[in-house]
């Protein structure tokens, strides 16, 4: 299963760096409201949780539609697959745009945005998998996780300051314009695969594939990992401002506050998928990803100082994050030969459940009194905790250490 005679090809990093577009630009319009939810529940005239909705539609339409992206990806290529992904996030991100007034069009703009979601993210082991030697692919599995924390830092930090200076509308629709020119540039620029394999690529049929997933012990660890590590990160990023408000940070610190925790994740998808891949190891850097978490998690609860809060969520960020693009290179190598798109789209769909969950629960256990969830994240962190003891059980996979 050695890659060493593969021949890897220049144009990987074109279709890399143009993927990576589309997913930032996916990430941008879904995080587009988190930081100015209190603002834009007085502007549209509803409830925080309903302007939490608009971020929280997209965890439930990817249940929908997680498995039937994953199917297209693995049965027609990235080129379809993502394709899709990008037209619908360019499209309805423009109508969102156009029609930014009107909080129920809004919705249904997020909607038809949250449909092309999982057409994109659940193929981030798939291009790597096509384009990249395997002693790349966790670099380039983390520079496609790399693209998530980008959009969200890019939503997180800019969207205050837009909306400060401008309006919830011009926000949405200079979004919209980019995100239908990125689709545009995916379209024109990125091709299926290279003109022959760089790497171990046979794959088995979808829907066996999902069969063997559920009979892989380490993959149902790995699963329950994501269910409690990307939940509690979707919870806490769309929560971000009620989070820290309570203590005195104002609505453009929230934004900063979530926009440090993606720069961090982005500095961890950076540095620790490269050394887990000149390593051969993936066990060791999840388990340090998690230790670093829970001080993390616990800083961004009790913070009440501005810079150590600034310096609890680039630690949150920088080992929460960077677990994620190892946690998906591991699932595709522990399970090979089950479609990497196949095995991509489960772990993305158990966060996704367990940040609908957290989300309603974080809301619902929130102080009456000054709105503080101090409780909910002791709750997540206890989780994270328990995720700790979990990945010590997992073990490395025979095709990273044979490799």
């Amino acid at each position: 299963m050695g890659d060493s005679s593969a021949r890897a090809y220049g144009y990987r990093y074109i279709v890399l760096i143009v993927f990576m577009a589309v997913i930032a630009a996916n990430q941008l319009l879904w995080i587009s409201f988190a930081p100015i939810t209190g603002a834009a529940a007085k502007f549209y005239g509803v409830s925080d949780l309903a302007i939490g909705l608009l971020s929280m539609i997209f965890m439930l339409v990817f249940i929908i539609v997680s498995i039937p992206a994953s199917w297209v990806i693995d049965t027609y290529g990235v080129r379809v697959g993502v394709g899709i992904g990008a037209v619908l996030t360019g499209v309805f991100g423009l109508l969102r745009g156009l029609l930014a007034t009107d909080y129920t069009l809004v919705l249904i703009a997020q909607i038809g945005i949250a449909i092309g979601q999982p057409f994109v993210l659940n193929a981030i082991s798939k291009i790597a998998g096509r384009w990249f030697p395997l002693r790349e692919r966790a670099t380039a599995t983390g520079m496609g996780s790399l693209a998530i924390y980008l959009g969200i830092f890019i939503g997180l930090a800019l969207t205050p300051f837009l909306v400060l200076k401008a309006s919830i509308p011009t926000m949405l629709l200079v979004y919209g314009i980019v995100s239908l020119l990125i689709a545009v540039l995916f379209l024109v620029l990125v091709r299926e695969r290279p003109p022959s394999p760089v790497g171990p690529e046979e794959r088995s049929l979808v829907l066996d594939g999902l069969k063997q997933l559920f009979h892989q012990r380490g993959f149902l660890v790995l699963l329950s990992l994501f269910f409690i590590g990307l939940g509690a990160f979707n919870a806490v990023t769309t929560w971000i401002e009620q989070i820290v408000g309570p203590r005195g940070f104002s609505i453009d610190q929230a934004g900063l506050v979530g926009g440090l925790m993606v720069i961090g994740g982005i500095v961890g998808a950076i540095v620790i998928p490269p050394l887990s891949d000149r390593m051969h190891r993936r066990i060791p850097f999840i388990i340090l990803a998690l230790i670093g978490t829970i001080p993390g998690l616990l800083g961004v609860t009790f913070a009440t100082s501005y810079w150590l809060l600034l310096a609890s969520a680039f630690v949150l960020g920088a080992f929460l994050l960077s677990s994620g693009p190892l946690g998906f290179q591991y699932a595709a190598e522990i399970t090979y030969p089950v479609p990497e798109g196949t095995s991509n789209g489960l772990l993305l769909l158990a966060g996704q459940v367990s940040g609908i969950a957290f989300i309603i629960g974080m809301d619902a256990l929130k102080s009456p009194t000054n709105g503080s969830m101090t409780s909910s994240l002791l709750i997540l962190t206890g989780l994270i905790a328990v995720c700790l003891l979990l990945a010590t059980r997992l073990r490395e996979s025979d095709l990273i250490t044979d490799a």
